[in-house]
Formats: structure tokens, sequence, C-alpha cells
């Protein structure tokens, strides 16, 4: 007998669609932008730096200051 408390162990998680990701990364990007970076140097930038640098939102805006 179940519970409702119980998972079904069986099922796996959905997996990320193509569009969810460029769309993420557009949105991370844009961000970027508005933090004073460059756009040149935002499209340089591959996916792993782009979080990187938004974990980091301060840092980002005062090195674009000077």
């Amino acid at each position: 007998m179940g519970t409702s408390l119980e998972r079904n162990t069986n099922r796996s998680r959905p997996t990320k669609s193509a569009a969810a990701k460029t769309q993420r990364r557009k949105v991370q990007s844009r961000r970027l932008v508005e933090l004073g970076m460059d756009e040149a140097a935002v499209a340089a930038l591959n996916s792993t730096e782009v979080r990187t640098l938004l974990k980091h939102p301060k840092k980002v805006m005062e090195a674009n200051k000077g």
C-alpha cells in the first residue's frame, strides 16, 4: 500500500530544450551589457564565463567604470 508521500523514482527529469537554453544565454548576456560591459566583449565570452561574471555584479560594474 502506497502513501501520497512516496515518489515514483522511475521518472526522469525533463531535459532542457535548446530554445530555453538559448533564451537563458541571451538574457544573461543582456544583463552583462546592462552592468556596463561592451557588447563585443560579452559576445566573445562563452556561457560559463558569462555565468561566472554574473555571480559578482558589483565587481563587473566597478571594472567597467574606469
